[in-house]
């Protein structure tokens, strides 16, 4: 396994709180959320369009984050996405689930407060 790889797994256990993170800076749509991800990891990680997707329909069926289309007056409507109180919420705890497992992970790899 190469090491885009293994950090692309890490990643992929965390893509909902990441979508939510960036939808808690506004409302956007999708090829936009894509593009703040791209950009937020300096192009370190570029999450797929199925994995958004995917990602975003079951935020929205556990009540995360709800969606509307705009009223674009030029080119296609698009579908946008929005943080729900919920959503809110479960951010927070991703949030402190990602930071106690990182400690753990840490300690267990000594690089809390020591050396190897």
């Amino acid at each position: 396994m190469t090491t885009r790889d293994a950090v692309s797994d890490l990643i992929r256990g965390n893509i909902d709180a990441i979508i939510l993170c960036t939808l808690s800076g506004g409302d956007s749509y999708g090829y936009e959320i894509l593009k703040e991800i791209a950009t937020v990891s300096q192009g370190e990680y570029e999450m797929k369009e199925p994995s958004l997707y995917t990602s975003l329909k079951r935020l929205e069926h556990q009540g995360f984050v709800e969606s509307y289309w705009g009223d674009e007056t030029q080119g296609a409507r698009r579908k946008y996405y929005r943080v729900t109180e919920s959503g809110a919420v479960e951010l927070t705890a991703a949030t402190d689930r990602w930071v106690r497992v990182r400690r753990i992970i840490d300690r267990l790899l000594k690089q809390e407060g020591g050396t190897r």
